[in-house]
């Protein structure tokens, strides 16, 4: 017989299946208590990281490229002296502690701007070097540490400059709230710089000096251990399938300090694309952000209800074992055994019919078979009434049976309800994080905006269209936020372009804001930059933004769904898809944006909340733009909300252990029970069918076996016996042959 064939394979795997999920219930279903600190929350800790990682990397690689692509359009035109260099970048540019321009050859400092940039570490003789001018972190003498990037200023006939640009490790535009602390370490696990430990002289009390000092002792500690698996492989430090964040992050738990225990998140400064490498990404930096919470000694399982459960599947096992073996698998092989001794000869003994199903009437038919062997007269074989219950019937009593156990588990037991406790540091990480994403596309609108000014102004008016596209087309390789970039004069006339044809409206009032979106026939939305040229009055460069370049800003996991909508709550992009210059999903959200947006103060401030109606809880948070540059002009709100169901929380996490323990259960079910209905049941119901035709005088069909299994071996017995009563009926046909008759 077949190795998966046969009836005893699919029995036996189930007995097994069932076992096993018993054992599985009552570990799952029977744990006491949980984590003190729910998953979610260190999650959460991850992901913030992970945000601070990808603002820091994207801060960095953004200066170093502006720094370079200045230094080169100033290269490409006439000599201009060090400060008006200085002067120009300083206008345009805010993000730089100190410049500084060096004639290489001498050594002599021609220009500075802002604190001092220590120019004793750069190494003259060596910049010309593979990376000579790579960028390079500098220990200060107050323990603080600056990022030094340089760039070179070369004309012809002139000494060649160094232009050199200092900056802090800091974090633009990261929301900390209130109890938060963030930090940028090296592989060695120092910490480089620091943000939400208050300084010393900022404390009054003693134990608020107390507890300063153990948030230090902490981070240290944090910053250690994340130093340490920093230096994993990404693809061997996070869980296969997660995807998301390309560098390596987790989560990390501390030690307990008046009644709060520290947890962090750290991450690696990674690359945006897979497999590729930046200036950042080569410095070996990793984010940690640290945060206290409140534990909940609360549980919500007990030990009781996972033994019941795994109790309640060993009795279903056993009984739905039972009735397979009972009323399935015995009257299959007492068959087969019947029918092998009744093709051995041996016809004296009557067959020992089965009670009921398809067996029963296999049964009947070789009772009337042995009869008709021996030659036993048609009125002696025995009319029995036809089944009531078959074997399909019988096998889905048992799927029944399981059904009984797991369907309760599956869609009644252990549901988190409307109580659940959702903790208030996720309504706090939704709102930080919402407000750091805002931060995030605000500084990259104008970061766009910035590289149109120092476009602007390197083009004069003598620059000729020629000169112009070259421009262009640079600023467009080098950065891949726009589908379009041109020159319009003051009537409005496209003097150069690169990229895509222009959807800018360029009749009257096009010298407007510096930044406003085009409704491109209610499409897609299309943003436009726009800086004036310096000596041509009226006339500007403009710059379109892909939304695409948006809606990537806006992919970070952990927030659920993201929007961005304008001062009329019409979304402009998202992380999903979505309708453009849509209305937002529900009122609720709506009047979140709505309240959002009311000053309290000077600005309006972001806003987290958590909604309840029933069993459906959400958790959302709304950021508008708020902070100088030319995209606080667009009026933007990014409104972020996901479901709390979806968060590892105790209650939910308790829930979905239980669905699981229901899906195993009616998965083994399934799986047990149709491959038995496939294997056996079904040829069964075939062979019944062929051995009463047999039994009623078919001798011409022949019965081949489906498998090689108890079944098969049945259907080749009564092929059998369909040779033997063929034979004994040629042999009485030619016994009543007249004599002669084949002469003829």
């Amino acid at each position: 017989m077949s190795l998966l064939g046969g009836i005893r394979p699919p029995i036996a795997v189930l007995s097994v299946l069932l076992l096993a999920l018993a054992g599985i219930t009552a570990l799952t279903l029977g744990r006491v208590g949980h984590d003190r600190v729910p998953k979610a929350v260190l999650t959460s800790q991850q992901h913030f990281a992970e945000d601070g990682a990808i603002a820091l990397r994207a801060s960095v690689d953004e200066g170093v490229t502006d720094l370079t692509r200045t230094a080169a359009l100033f290269s490409a035109g006439a000599p201009v002296p060090a400060d008006a260099v200085l002067d120009k970048i300083g206008n345009v540019y805010q993000k730089w502690t100190g410049t500084a321009v060096v004639e290489i050859k001498s050594g002599r400092l021609l220009a500075a701007r802002g604190e001092n940039v220590p120019l004793t570490v750069v190494d003259r003789a060596r910049l010309g070097d593979k990376d000579g001018l790579a960028p390079r972190m500098v220990r200060l003498r107050n323990g603080e540490t600056r990022l030094l990037t340089f760039a070179l200023l070369t004309w012809e006939g002139r000494p060649q400059q160094l232009l050199i640009a200092s900056s802090s490790l800091k974090f633009p535009g990261i929301s900390l709230g209130e109890f938060r602390t963030i930090a940028v370490i090296d592989r060695a696990g120092t910490v480089l710089s620091s943000d939400g430990i208050p300084e010393p002289e900022q404390v009054s009390t003693d134990l608020q000096r107390k507890e300063v000092k153990d948030s230090h002792r902490q981070l240290r500690a944090f910053a250690e251990a994340a130093s340490g698996r920093a230096g994993q492989h990404p693809l061997k430090a996070k869980v296969p399938g997660t995807g998301g964040f390309l560098g390596v992050s987790g989560s990390l738990s501390g030690d307990r300090f008046l009644g709060e225990r520290s947890v962090a998140g750290y991450a690696t400064l990674a690359s945006p694309q897979p497999g590729e490498s930046t200036v950042a990404t080569g410095l070996g930096l990793t984010v940690v952000a640290m945060v206290k919470v409140a534990e909940d000694p609360s549980t919500v399982s007990s030990p009781a209800f996972g033994l019941l459960a795994a109790g309640a599947l060993l009795l279903m096992g056993c009984l739905t074992v039972a009735l397979l073996l009972g009323t399935v698998q015995r009257p299959l092989l007492r068959l087969f055994l019947e029918s092998r001794r009744l093709t051995r000869g041996d016809l004296t003994r009557p067959v020992t019919v089965p009670r009921r199903g398809e067996a029963r009437r296999i049964g009947d038919a070789l009772e009337r078979l042995r009869g008709q062997l021996t030659g036993e007269s048609p009125a002696a074989e025995r009319a029995r009434r036809a089944p009531r219950f078959g074997a399909r019937t019988l096998v889905a009593a048992a799927g029944v049976l399981l059904l009984l156990w797991s369907g309760p588990l599956l869609l009644l037991l252990n549901r988190a309800g409307d109580t659940v406790v959702v903790p208030q540091q996720m309504v706090n990480d939704q709102r930080e994080r919402t407000d750091t994403l805002t931060d995030r596309v605000r500084r990259a609108l104008n970061e766009g905006h910035a590289d149109l000014a120092s476009v602007a102004s390197l083009i004069g008016d003598r620059t000729g269209p020629a000169q112009m596209t070259e421009v262009l087309e640079r600023t467009m390789n080098e950065h891949e936020r726009y589908q379009s970039l041109y020159v319009l004069d003051a009537r409005g006339e496209v003097l150069a372009r690169a990229g895509e044809p222009p959807h800018e409206d360029r009749g009257e009032g096009h010298a407007t804001r510096p930044m406003r979106v085009l409704d491109d026939q209610g499409k897609k939305p299309v943003i436009v930059g726009r800086a004036e040229l310096s000596g041509r009055h009226g006339a500007a460069v403009v710059g379109e933004f892909r939304i695409d370049f948006l809606n990537a800003l806006l992919k970070r996991p952990g927030l659920g769904e993201v929007r961005v909508v304008d001062a009329e709550r019409r979304i402009i992009g998202g992380n999903n898809g979505y309708l453009a210059f849509g209305k937002l999903p529900g009122d609720r959200i709506d009047e979140l944006v709505d309240g959002t947006n009311q000053k309290v103060g000077m600005n309006p401030r972001p806003s987290g909340v958590l909604f309840r109606e029933g069993s459906d809880i959400q958790i959302a948070a709304a950021a508008p733009f708020v902070g100088g540059g030319a995209a606080k002009t667009l009026g933007w709100t990014v409104v972020s909300w996901q479901p709390a169901s979806g968060l590892a929380i105790p209650e939910y996490s308790y829930q979905n252990r239980t669905v699981l323990a229901g899906l195993l259960g009616i998965t083994a079910a399934a799986a047990c029970l149709g491959w038995l209905h496939i294997v056996v049941v079904r040829p069964l119901r075939e062979l019944a069918r062929q051995a009463e035709a047999l039994a009623a005088g078919d001798r011409k069909t022949v019965l081949y076996p489906r498998h090689h299994d108890e079944v098969g071996a049945v259907a080749r017995s009564l092929e059998l016996i369909r040779q033997q009563l063929q034979d004994r009926q040629r042999a009485r046909e030619r016994g009543r042959a007249p004599v002669g008759a084949g002469r003829n």
